[in-house]
């Protein structure tokens, strides 16, 4: 059975990983915040699933494909627009949702025209770290698992 998935473990355990470090997030917030299954694909927090996913994805071509190919340049390419999505692009949305509610406190607008918008949206840097690591160090555990 694993000859035959043996060609797909470039993409397998990168979909491993990120479902792991998921439940990991999963739990970590509900020990701190209470159980609630809406938690379960909560955005932000630690530690990173996006960071961790793509980590993954960056390490499995290069162990599976080697890191002197196309292929692995373009993961490089497209990790590093997902870590910084996840870290600077929405804390910035974030800080702009902390503006616009202190305006719509401040200018007495009816909060039921304008809701209130998430003010923490992306991920503290160490949050994209611990993703980060979580995801290479799975990685090349299942990797050497499988191999």
């Amino acid at each position: 059975m694993l000859e035959i998935l043996s060609p797909y473990y470039i993409i397998i355990i990168p979909v491993l990983v990120g479902g792991i470090v998921q439940v990991t997030k999963f739990i970590a917030f509900s020990l701190k915040h209470g159980w609630d299954w809406r938690y379960a694909m909560t955005h932000g927090h630690m530690p990173s699933a996006h960071t961790g996913f793509i980590i993954s994805l960056l390490t499995s071509v290069g162990y599976y494909d080697g890191i002197h190919t196309g292929a692995f340049a373009v993961a490089m390419g497209l990790a590093i627009i997902v870590i910084d999505d996840a870290a600077r692009l929405r804390m910035y949305m974030g800080d702009q949702g902390r503006y616009l509610n202190m305006l719509i406190r401040e200018l007495k607008v009816d909060e039921s025209q304008f809701p209130r918008l998430k003010e923490r949206m992306g991920h503290r840097v160490s949050e994209v770290i611990i993703g980060g690591i979580y995801g290479f160090f799975l990685t090349l555990l299942f990797a050497k698992l499988l191999s």
